[in-house]
């Protein structure tokens, strides 16, 4: 069953108590996608502003907005992000481009040290066009219909080759079986934050709404004030920035690590859950920590309600795990950080083979891996301050130089700490799982702001 059917059938439904501009919002920014999905990744370089324009103007018609969705999930989508090179060669005016933030201005790329993104992961070792600067606009096709994809898509490139003034950097599918489970074999994409205003009643376990000006431009944030935002106001409001991140997974790594430290294949999945935080199959440790519960695992109006008020040291879901790190939910920790500022919506994309659970030799098959892609008013802040301080830092959960299991940096000297009486178990030979083969930082407009770049004058 499709997970948008699931969904609404356990109360995710339309509600009326919308206060934003659904209709100026992209769709991708707000609205789950449908399950299975198929979709393409497009980085364009607009080599005139005349062409990067035109091109603006044709895509502007296909791109929904998140009131669309109700009446049109079934359909293709087209989402659009611009990133500050690209806004550069549209010819905006100086003082919309210094409108945007430093951290934007400056690029993925420049950041790196912000980033901790050194080593195998450092910005040298990128594929072509990553941190490059010419990657100008990046596209997002998909649909939860294969034909429709294709026909989207077809469309797309037909437009791309009617438009002189831009080239096609590169193109990357990607998608979704109906068991939405990633390159490492678990599902994927469970918990997003329920945004106040956006017409979604929230699931059991995502508790308050949070205040729509931390993802949204131009509506208040949790402080009550409004964030600063690119200008004029028709540029900046209803839209969002995002981070892109493209990660080669290394299965065959993972799997070896397992076979390491545990004997059986049940020993092997309860250490893939203690690593994540969560079963393969989405089960919480924190509802099932001694043996997978899969129903558990599909139920939306269970598989998110939980917190760690009973497990302070981490028997049950250990401390350094990623989704104890990612989102701390009851903790001190997530008082101490105030972790609404720091939530983000979701929208990664796996591509590759299917997970095989036997894969030991990552160069004997095709290239996995998943682009991990988040929205939020403060994607860069944000982004920055998960890299340094919960990702690739232990210090805060009392646990020194660890690192994320799953997402993090790792040295030779990298351990994983499973806590257990009378005395906690250390895991070493970590290995660097994802590799970051290249990012960018990204602007997504509102559909009136797409509009207002596509015009030959941009005035306030």
């Amino acid at each position: 069953m499709a997970l948008l059917e699931q969904l609404k059938q356990h109360g995710l439904r339309r509600h009326h108590a919308v206060s934003l501009e659904l209709d100026d919002i992209q769709a991708t920014v707000l609205r789950q996608r449908p399950e299975p999905y198929f979709g393409t990744h497009m980085l364009l370089r607009l080599d005139t502003p005349e062409g990067g324009r035109s091109l603006l103007r044709r895509l502007a018609p296909h791109v929904r907005s998140a009131a669309d969705w109700w009446d049109h999930r079934d359909d293709a989508w087209v989402a659009v992000a611009l990133t500050y090179p690209g806004l550069c060669a549209l010819q905006l005016p100086e003082a919309t481009l210094q409108s945007f933030p430093q951290a934007f201005r400056d690029g993925m790329r420049a950041r790196a040290d912000r980033l901790r993104d050194s080593g195998e992961n450092a910005p040298e070792h990128w594929e072509a066009p990553y941190g490059t600067g010419e990657v100008h606009v990046a596209l997002t096709i998909f649909s939860g219909d294969r034909d429709r994809w294709h026909e989207m898509l077809a469309s797309v490139r037909a437009q791309l080759a009617d438009t002189a003034g831009v080239s096609v950097l590169g193109t990357h599918d990607f998608g979704a079986r109906p068991d939405s489970r990633n390159p490492f074999g678990y599902r994927d994409n469970i918990s997003n934050p329920v945004i106040e205003g956006a017409g979604v009643d929230p699931l059991p376990g995502q508790r308050e709404a949070i205040k729509a000006g931390e993802f949204i431009l131009g509506y208040p944030s949790e402080s009550g004030a409004l964030l600063a935002m690119p200008q004029p106001e028709r540029l900046g409001r209803n839209g969002t920035f995002a981070v892109l991140r493209k990660y080669r997974s290394r299965v065959g790594e993972f799997n070896r690590f397992l076979q390491q430290h545990a004997d059986s294949d049940a020993e092997r999945e309860q250490l893939a859950a203690k690593l994540v935080g969560r079963w393969r199959s989405g089960a919480p440790l924190a509802l099932a920590p001694q043996h997978d519960d899969p129903a558990l695992g599909r139920d939306p109006r269970r598989n998110n309600d939980f917190d760690y008020h009973d497990d302070p040291d981490g028997l049950k879901v250990p401390l350094g795990c990623h989704m104890r790190r990612m989102n701390p939910r009851d903790t001190e920790l997530a008082v101490l950080t105030d972790v609404k500022l720091h939530r983000i919506i979701r929208r990664s994309t796996s591509f590759g083979p299917r997970w095989r659970p036997d894969l030991l030799d990552d160069e004997a098959e095709d290239e996995r891996g998943l682009f991990f892609i988040f929205m939020s008013a403060r994607a860069m802040t944000t982004v920055e301050f998960l890299q340094q301080e919960w990702i690739n830092r232990g210090n805060f959960m009392r646990l020194g130089d660890e690192r994320d299991p799953v997402v993090g940096l790792q040295s030779p000297q990298s351990t994983f700490t499973l806590p257990r009486k009378p005395v906690r178990q250390r895991l070493r030979d970590l290995r660097t799982f994802n590799v970051l083969r290249g990012g960018e930082y990204l602007f997504m407009p509102g559909l009136s702001a797409l509009r207002w770049l596509a015009e030959e004058q941009h005035g306030g």
